[in-house]
């Protein structure tokens, strides 16, 4: 089979320069197009790859497995086969798409059905997830906000260096990039001497992120090995974990976030493998005090993602307000992962895990607006003449991640979603 981690394998389809999606690449998605039927497929430059068109015209006849778990419309039964199978299927994908080989490229009838435009068809969202569970995994961000409403010298809880901090979140109203939002409504409290209100949200905010997703289950009752927790990922997507900050700050003393974090958060359409990923492994920062045991991996769980969190006003051009990188997470996933079901709790195919705003060390690698305007005190400059502290209606987030290391570039894409006044 192919090594789909060689810098240097070339495709015969024509991709654009410096493209999230080269061959080596290969991600997984959901997809539809004019007959309305979704089926699995991944992407190359501009072009979508019909894997459940190649599986009907015999490309993967030498494969055994369930080939239908091709004409679904998640990923859910697919990832379900495990890495053994989904491996080996991506790896054929890239076999057929490599410059060297012209069983599809000399196939016309083929190619003219399994390679599709972009703009031709619509991404779903890519997996049916059962469950979600969001972490608060950047010390940056953590102290960020610590400082902001609590003693700036204790901003870190006590727990905080100790374990990865988390909450289970709603699947419900995970959405595919694309989908608009309305702005959300609920209680808040903007005067401490007067009784609470009911309105739209005034300070919505976003949060860059990244979130996995569990591609292998774990049984009740049996907690995942630090060292096998990546085995358990099946890959990675952008992730803006929407947030009301004023809904959230008079609703989450006791129990944490509720309404100001469930009205929505959207997900980009490609889950990018971790094995794709795998030549962008870092160093994770110092961990002090070091972790218990369970917690303790044995090789470095981080990798190196540069991210990039856009503002654009409705008939406008856009603004960059951040750029970040998945590097400085403190607590990696497999911590995340080995954490969580340390207690025994299941995970399930197609759950999803989120990591936690992402923030640097800097101003314009925070990862919210929340930082970013320090609560609203310092308002960002659009090109249009407007400011922003928190995110306006008519506003589009447009969230972008990528990897680049030796001439090799991995990407996300995009996630991208426009707000819309309250209903």
């Amino acid at each position: 089979m192919i090594d789909l981690t060689n810098p240097n394998l070339k495709t015969w389809v024509e991709i654009p320069e410096n493209t999230d999606f080269p061959i080596q690449n290969l991600p997984f998605g959901i997809f539809t197009n004019i007959d309305k039927t979704p089926r699995v497929c991944s992407r190359i430059g501009d072009v979508i790859v019909d894997i459940g068109a190649l599986g009907r015209f015999g490309f993967f006849n030498e494969i055994d497995f369930d080939e239908s778990t091709l004409l679904k419309d998640t990923l859910n039964d697919f990832i379900s086969l495990g890495k053994k199978v989904t491996n080996v299927v991506r790896e054929r994908v890239g076999e057929l798409l490599n410059v060297d080989c012209a069983e599809l490229k000399d196939y016309l009838a083929a190619k003219e059905i399994c390679l599709l435009p972009i703009e031709s068809v619509e991404l779903l969202l890519p997996i049916n997830i059962g469950d979600y569970t969001d972490f608060y995994s950047s010390i940056e961000h953590a102290t960020n906000v610590g400082t902001m409403f609590r003693d700036p010298k204790n901003a870190l809880l006590p727990n905080w260096r100790h374990l990865p901090v988390g909450y289970h979140g709603r699947s419900s109203s995970i959405i595919v990039s694309g989908t608009p939002i309305h702005r959300p409504k609920g209680q808040t409290k903007p005067n401490d001497n007067e009784p609470p209100v009911y309105g739209a949200c005034r300070l919505l905010d976003f949060e860059l992120e990244t979130a996995f997703i569990i591609g292998k289950p774990n049984t009740l009752g049996e907690p995942v090995d630090i060292n096998k927790a990546e085995e358990h990922i099946f890959g990675m997507v952008l992730f803006n974990d929407w947030s009301a900050r004023d809904i959230q700050k008079w609703e989450y003393v006791p129990l944490g976030p509720f309404l100001g974090k469930s009205f929505a958060s959207s997900i980009s359409p490609w889950i990018v493998t971790m094995e794709a990923l795998a030549p962008f492994r870092c160093e994770s920062p110092k961990q002090e005090p070091q972790p218990l045991p369970y917690l303790q991996a044995e090789n470095d769980g981080n990798f190196d993602i540069n991210l990039s969190v856009e503002i654009k006003p409705k008939n406008s051009e856009g603004k960059v307000v951040s750029n970040s990188n998945f590097k400085y997470m403190y607590w990696s996933m497999a911590q995340q992962l080995a954490h969580h079901t340390v207690n025994g709790c299941n995970m399930r195919v197609g759950d999803m895990c989120g990591s936690g705003t992402i923030s640097g060390k800097t101003p314009d690698s925070y990862g919210s607006m929340l930082e970013i305007s320090w609560r609203g005190t310092k308002p960002v400059d659009m090109p249009d003449g407007s400011q922003r502290k928190f995110i306006a209606d008519g506003d589009t987030v447009i969230m972008k991640g990528y990897c680049e290391k030796n001439g090799l570039r991995i990407g996300f894409g995009e996630v991208s979603t426009e707000v819309l006044p309250a209903k």
